[in-house]
């Protein structure tokens, strides 16, 4: 197998996915052209589906959830669905609608917080914006708008921390005000000016109003941002009629550590697990006699909105999931009972990474349940069920595991420690499906900058490819409610 510099084919390829998805959309195009490439077909949720035993298909809902399914050669309506769900989102700072803000001479872009980040984190680092524009395009009198992903490169903006001259008690404790501190600086008004790009006429202090109240784009941000962006483009200022921007570390991922045995990386969560499962199923159905004897299909579905909840039309909250089981299983049968049999026999697994022992914080984590880097893939349980893994569920990942020599853990919060959840009880709960939720092992979780085990990432793809194509047979073996 091809390796690079004694890394796993596996790692590589996972850096570069990181590297091309600064944000949800951009994961989404990057899994688009690795499915295109691998035979998939793309469908459309607004058109009628022919679907057919043994094809591939794909589709993507708002450009930031992409659902990927292969049909067994062996399918008929009502056998089972086959899921690995992940996400594609990270906690991160969006720009706000009106982003323009000026104060005392320097040009400051307004954002929110998105998720749960590690908000100290984003000082000091050399930042950037990608995300998606709607552009108004004319030819010959008449108008469309198209959606475009766009991505500025290189270093535009910094969150400065402040001098500790000016905070002597900053080491004893930071608290970050994410409305105050928060703001990136983009340029000052006088370089702005001289560039052509900005004025201050129009824009304010922090806190007043605009005073061109008609809602064009130059009126909310920065010219010379608008024009950043255009260039980009290929367009002109004036034809940006809305955004979705991020500000993004403009680092690159790479593989570090004084062994080459760690994953450096923004996004890891929950990127790393958007890939190996992608990965998985593509090579999981590579060959011509990959679907020949599967009877059910094999699914990866990777969503946008985790970090805040998963409520909205493209997230795990929403009726994606659902809606492309019924209708793959329509496509075969016009019986609506099938659909409810199909259910009963399908299987999810939850992929979101996982919180690995940190040696600085020993006490962090129950002495029995300590996931350590380069241990595989983590199960998580939770009694109150801010996991949905239970034991028939857990039983099948780790057989699969046994199989083919994988390691696995096992994580349970500390009593005293409040738990985090997942996709999994949410699609648990709102399809009736059973669902073993997973990760693989990571620190500095939430940060702009994580990091993971090369290890693990190899023992991920594996356990996801396994589970892809052992699953019909291992569960037809397995009698839990008669």
């Amino acid at each position: 197998m091809a390796k690079e510099e004694g890394i796993h084919a596996v790692v590589s390829d996972l850096i570069n996915f990181l590297n091309a998805s600064p944000t949800a959309f951009h994961a989404v195009d990057d899994a688009k052209k690795r499915l295109q490439t691998a035979g998939y077909q793309q469908l459309s949720e607004k058109e009628d589906w022919e679907l057919k035993a043994g094809h591939k298909y794909f589709f993507t809902r708002n450009y930031s959830t992409i659902v990927a399914f292969a049909v067994g050669k062996r399918f008929v309506a009502g056998n089972g669905f086959y899921i690995v769900g992940a996400h594609t989102d990270s906690p991160c700072l969006k720009l706000k609608p009106v982003s323009k803000v000026v104060k005392g001479g320097i040009l400051e872009v307004g954002v929110q917080t998105y998720g749960g980040g590690l908000w100290h984190t984003w000082f000091d680092r050399d930042l950037t914006v990608a995300g998606r524009v709607i552009l108004r395009n004319q030819n010959e009198g008449s108008v469309s708008y198209s959606h475009r992903l766009v991505r500025i490169e290189e270093p535009i903006m910094r969150v400065p921390t402040l001098a500790i001259h000016l905070d002597r008690g900053v080491n004893d404790g930071f608290k970050v005000n994410t409305q105050t501190h928060l703001l990136p600086i983009l340029a000052t008004s006088l370089k702005a000016a001289v560039n052509k790009g900005a004025s201050e006429n129009g824009s304010v202090e922090s806190g007043k109003k605009e005073n061109d109240t008609t809602g064009s784009s130059n009126a909310k941000h920065h010219p010379i941002l608008l024009q950043l962006l255009a260039n980009k483009l290929g367009c002109e200022p004036d034809e940006i009629c809305d955004f979705e921007l991020q500000a993004c570390d403009t680092q690159p991922s790479i593989v570090a550590g004084a062994a080459k045995e760690f994953v450096f990386s923004g996004r890891l969560d929950n990127l790393c697990m958007s890939f190996c499962s992608l990965k998985a199923l593509i090579d999981a159905t590579a060959s011509d006699s990959s679907l020949e004897e599967e009877t059910g299909v094999r699914i990866v579905a990777l969503f946008d909105h985790e970090e805040c909840g998963s409520n909205s039309a493209q997230g795990a909250g929403s009726p994606v999931v659902l809606d492309a089981m019924s209708r793959i299983t329509n496509s075969f049968s016009s019986n609506s009972m099938l659909l409810k049999k199909a259910v009963q026999k399908s299987f999810l697994v939850s992929a979101d990474m996982a919180h690995a022992l940190h040696p600085n914080y020993m006490d962090k984590h129950e002495e029995n349940h300590q996931p350590k880097l380069h241990g595989g893939l983590v199960i998580k349980q939770n009694a109150n069920q801010r996991y949905a893994t239970n034991a028939v569920t857990s039983f099948i990942f780790r057989e699969i595991a046994s199989k083919h020599n994988l390691p696995v853990q096992d994580f349970v919060v500390r009593n005293d420690t409040a738990c985090g959840s997942t996709i999994g009880p949410i699609l648990a709960s709102g399809v009736g499906i059973r669902t073993v939720d997973v990760g693989a092992p990571q620190l500095s979780m939430h940060s702009i900058r994580e990091m993971c085990a090369v290890d693990d990432v190899k023992y991920s793809y594996e356990h996801f490819k396994a589970f892809f194509q052992e699953f019909s047979h291992l569960d037809a073996n397995l009698v839990v409610d008669i």
